[in-house]
């Protein structure tokens, strides 16, 4: 029988191996949404951590498609056929968790859960399709459960909000024209921002005595109907009607909703096992089209787009976690990612081997540190066709096996 020294000991390690596993494949994933630590068995604790991602994607075949030199950006076949993807980036999250009581226990927290950052550069065959792209969010939260005992453990009711900000741009060579002209660089830019409302609910069985838990929880979608900015045409001066123009634009789009299963039991003394299912509505995205707002015409299929063409993703991940002694505990996962493009796109599958270890030198503070590698898989990306409509025809290009790692530390202190 695993003891209730071990449920606080070991448990946490869960949320340890998730910080070091972040989601490589679905959709924008970052950090995701996470709110373990409202199961803390303290009174009060503050955590912060960061997680640190390299992602290593090269493509190479990079062949343009379109070389149009008015909107294609024009024949970039001479440019190099091969490009480094994708760029660093970092996961923070900060939570403070308070309990009320026997029964009602409330979590607050910031976290980055969606995000993308693709920098190819601009000397590149596919130039015309993406130059750099940047989409970042921000989210807080406040998540509260009320638990009240039912057979030999406690049921869990869990029911919470959260305010989402998200602001991103997007840059590509439109056309080569300006160039040999010399009026511009020709190269187009996108600037949006937005923010929403979102909602989770759920519910969790717990067994302290075998440090069993069984949660799920649902998170809503967080609607952008004003997801508004600009087209900044000023380097392409020769497109008809908005060149050298600065085009006020709107469109609107969804982030996903989702739902996961998480589980976890002592298995032996001082052993625990761990696994989780989660499915993410990653087709809630597929082609978001900016309109001017300024009494210009909007073109079919808006001024511009971001063309994402995602299918839902799912996450499973499972694992192992064991306390050494009453300081150090360690904990190792794998998970795997489906990716969500379809043909269009760099996100195919990924495997991912988490290590993670908690240090406790005291009862009020708890130290965690995580590493992880992953092989993010190969496929290929080119013009597809989606209700009539022919996307990813600007370029085309394939991708091996890459590697990815990630590095994540936080501190938790416990009162």
């Amino acid at each position: 029988m695993a003891s209730r020294m071990f449920s606080r000991g070991v448990t946490s390690l869960v949320l340890l191996s998730s910080l070091a596993s972040p989601s490589f494949a679905g959709g924008l994933e970052r950090g995701g949404y996470n709110i373990d630590q409202l199961f803390d068995t303290s009174p009060f604790s503050f955590q912060s951590g960061v997680t640190y991602v390299t992602p290593q994607r090269k493509l190479k075949d990079v062949r343009d498609t379109n070389t149009s030199i008015l909107t294609g950006g024009g024949n970039l076949s001479s440019r190099p056929d091969t490009a480094d993807d994708t760029s660093n980036y970092t996961i923070p999250y900060i939570g403070f968790k308070a309990g009320f009581g026997d029964a009602v226990d409330c979590l607050v927290d910031y976290s980055e859960p969606f995000g993308a950052h693709t920098s190819p550069g601009l000397n590149w065959a596919g130039a015309n399709d993406n130059i750099e792209t940047e989409i970042k969010t921000r989210n807080y939260g406040g998540t509260c459960s009320y638990r009240f005992d039912v057979g030999p453990g406690q049921l869990r009711f869990i029911g919470g909000a959260f305010y989402q900000e998200v602001e991103g741009f997007k840059e590509r060579l439109v056309s080569t024209l300006p160039l040999l002209l010399g009026t511009g660089t020709g190269v187009g830019r996108l600037d949006i921002d937005d923010s929403g409302w979102g909602w989770r609910a759920g519910l969790a069985y717990e067994i302290p005595e075998y440090a069993m838990r069984a949660s799920l929880v649902y998170n809503s979608r967080v609607k952008y109907d004003d997801l508004s900015g600009t087209v900044d045409l000023r380097q392409v001066p020769v497109v008809p009607l908005y060149g050298g123009l600065v085009t006020p634009v709107s469109g609107s789009a969804e982030a996903p909703d989702s739902l996961e299963l998480k589980l976890q039991s002592g298995i032996a003394p001082d052993w625990l096992a761990f696994g989780s299912v989660k499915w993410t509505n990653w087709s809630v995205l597929q082609s978001v089209a900016f309109c001017p707002t300024n009494g210009l015409p909007c073109p079919a299929g808006g001024l511009t787009s971001l063309d994402l063409l995602y299918r839902d993703g799912w996450t499973i991940s499972g694992g192992i976690g064991h306390k050494f002694n009453e300081q150090w505990a360690g904990a190792v996962s794998l998970t795997w990612d489906r990716g969500t493009s379809q043909g269009y796109g760099a996100q195919t599958d990924s495997w991912t081997l988490g290590l993670g270890a908690a240090y406790t030198p005291t009862e009020h503070i708890e130290w965690r540190f995580a590493g992880a590698v992953g092989v993010l898989t190969s496929g290929s990306s080119g013009a597809v066709t989606r209700n009539g409509v022919t996307y990813g025809d600007d370029v085309s290009y394939s991708f091996d096996d890459d590697l990815v790692a990630a590095l994540s530390t936080s501190i938790k202190i416990k009162f």
